[in-house]
């Protein structure tokens, strides 16, 4: 097999690190599936790779490593030569180079953002921070406004707003970050609410009432007497002059009886919508037949 060679001095690339790979493509091209196709395609990667890393670099300081950025541009690298036809008569490069900056660009937006941004969101806020960072240098610093960057980017001001939202969606805060000017260790997660057990109690409460006013007088006071007054079962038995073993009894009856009560009825609220989908659903059925 022809070795990879590296192209003349008299005939030197735009691209330094470009070797020349005609042959071993027209042969790639001629080859069947199998070792000896498998093992060229090889040597052309790794012939190619000092171009997919210098590639690779136009990439790094922007929250990746290098180290990772060159893996994900020697997968461009792959794909090129896989894909790549001699027989359409473009020089591989010229197929190469967006192959693999499209893997690497591919990489940012898909693993990258800290927030899942739709592409098209993406570009907005791509354009955006170009145009934004345009205008600052001719206005003397100055952040522009969003008609200004709407008219020198070509966006309409509401893509402009969209943008600019996505601008703080591409890397999230810590909740132990300290909030801007606090200077007493105030954090993120200090101004996360959480659950309020309270709101259960209203919703019980407020479905006990009617069935507390419907229960006889005697077990109303009792369930009043314990509940409301605060007072022993033994006080409650010698005021209405019955046993302390009565009191508890009638006491663990009556709360077990309208707990059972207000747990049914909300199992009925909650199934309800569901039971109104299923008519729904089997209407439909009904006039599709």
């Amino acid at each position: 097999m022809t070795p990879v060679r590296a192209r003349a001095k008299h005939a030197r690339h735009p691209h330094d690190d470009a070797p020349d790979t005609t042959a071993e493509f027209q042969r790639i091209a001629e080859l069947p599936d199998g070792p000896e196709r498998e093992e060229l395609r090889q040597r052309v990667v790794r012939a190619w790779m000092p171009m997919a890393e210098r590639l690779a670099r136009h990439f790094r300081n922007r929250g990746e490593s290098l180290e990772d950025l060159e893996q994900v541009a020697a997968l461009g690298l792959v794909k090129a030569v896989t894909r790549y036809d001699p027989a359409r008569g473009s020089a591989f490069e010229s197929f190469a180079v967006p192959t693999i900056v499209g893997e690497i660009k591919r990489h940012f937006r898909d693993h990258m953002w800290g927030l899942h941004v739709p592409r098209r969101v993406q570009e907005l806020r791509n354009r955006v921070r170009a145009s934004s960072r345009q205008l600052s240098h001719s206005l003397d610093g100055r952040t522009p406004g969003i008609r200004e960057i709407a008219e020198h980017s070509g966006l309409t001001e509401e893509e402009v707003r969209i943008g600019s939202e996505a601008l703080e969606s591409y890397s999230t805060l810590s909740l132990d970050a300290e909030l801007p000017g606090a200077d007493d260790g105030y954090a993120l997660v200090d101004t996360l609410g959480s659950a309020e057990p309270g709101f259960d109690l209203v919703v019980y409460r407020e479905s006990l009432k009617p069935r507390l006013r419907n229960l006889p007088e005697r077990e109303r006071k009792i369930l009043y007497l314990r509940f409301f007054c605060d007072m022993t079962q033994s006080r409650i038995a010698e005021q209405l002059g019955i046993s302390q073993m009565h009191v508890s009894r009638l006491i663990s009856r009556t709360c077990n009886r309208l707990h059972a009560e207000v747990e049914a009825d909300l199992e009925r609220e909650q199934a309800a919508p569901e039971r109104e989908r299923e008519r729904e659903r089997a209407y439909a059925g009904s006039r599709a037949a």
